[in-house]
């Protein structure tokens, strides 16, 4: 819902978001390796739950930036009213 006070070139920070995920997930992939290389499974699995965390992430940022730009309304378009209740 538009409330008319948006920024005019607004745009979501996917290319931040998406080297962020990829860090996070080559941290994940790295800290499962080792700590199942050291005995330590707790942790290993905990690691683990994090890069399937950050491989879904990692391919819904992909997607969303595969989608391209969508259609936002330009000045001329009013800002629609807050819908009451």
């Amino acid at each position: 819902m538009r409330t008319g006070s948006e920024p005019v070139t607004a745009r979501s920070a996917l290319r931040a978001r998406f080297w962020l995920s990829l860090w996070g997930l080559v941290w994940a992939v790295f800290g499962t390796a080792a700590f199942a290389l050291a005995g330590r499974f707790g942790w290993a699995l905990a690691c683990g739950v994090l890069w399937l965390v950050a491989t879904v992430d990692l391919l819904i940022v992909l997607r969303h930036i595969r989608q391209g730009p969508h259609y936002q309304p330009g000045r001329d378009i009013p800002p629609y009213r807050p819908p009451d209740g």
